[in-house]
């Protein structure tokens, strides 16, 4: 059998780091003749290569819309979800403080990352300057976010102008939460709590955010002097 190699006539081609190179047999059906050769593919340009590197076996969900229909979550996925948090903080801490702590800073990771994108499909990228405004995109949009309703009551202290209170009286988050006697005091609301300071501090309304019992739960919000100070600047224009 003779051997023709017919690749020489492509060397030029295959010495570019860009070709591809396919290389197939051909056996003559009456001849002792074995024909080796080289067919070249189409070129390769290294953004080809760099965008086939980063979607191969990917979803395409950079290319999806920010505006797409909402979703909604399993209400019993929800409260395994939490209570596994929950006993994960409580493992690890050793008073109601602590475990309240550790919940609110997991829940300020959460609103640190959901603030651009309800801004944008809420609001239009539209940002709020105004206190009470700000406030009531809070108590309606985050809540229907969050929780699929607005929050119950929004209020003002009647002594204090830095301070608000957000009052839920049945908050899904405590739903499916089995307080202790000796721990009368936790409220795992903490966690809405770290959310709403972190949509407020990233928006530029620097503020302290707890849950306490009244009401149901309520959330105290105490902005800084500052953020007041703004607020009357802005109503003297």
């Amino acid at each position: 059998m003779v051997y023709i190699d017919s690749t020489q006539k492509y060397k030029a081609f295959a010495s570019s780091p860009l070709a591809v190179m396919k290389v197939r047999s051909i056996i003559l059906p009456k001849q002792n003749v074995c024909i080796r050769t080289c067919k070249p593919l189409t070129a390769i340009t290294p953004q080809q290569k760099m965008d086939t590197r980063f979607t191969r076996g990917k979803s395409n969900i950079l290319e999806r819309p920010l505006t797409r229909p909402k979703t909604e979550v399993s209400l019993s996925a929800f409260a395994l979800l939490f209570s596994e948090m929950v006993q994960y903080c409580q493992s690890r801490v050793y008073s109601v403080s602590e475990l309240q702590t550790r919940l609110a800073d997991m829940g300020q990771s959460v609103g640190a990352s959901m603030l651009d994108v309800l801004v944008l499909r809420e609001k239009n990228g539209k940002r709020e300057t105004k206190v009470l405004n700000m406030l009531l995109f809070v108590k309606v949009n985050v809540w229907k976010s969050l929780f699929g309703k607005e929050a119950d009551k929004l209020e003002q202290a009647n002594d204090d102008d830095k301070t608000y209170y957000i009052i839920e009286k049945e908050p899904l988050i405590n739903a499916y939460i089995s307080v202790p006697k000796e721990n009368s005091s936790l409220n795992c609301a903490a966690f809405t709590a770290g959310i709403v300071e972190a949509i407020l501090t990233h928006s530029g309304f620097p503020a302290k955010v707890t849950a306490h019992w009244h009401k149901g739960t309520t959330l105290m919000i105490k902005f800084n002097e500052s953020v007041i100070a703004r607020d009357k600047a802005l109503d003297g224009r």
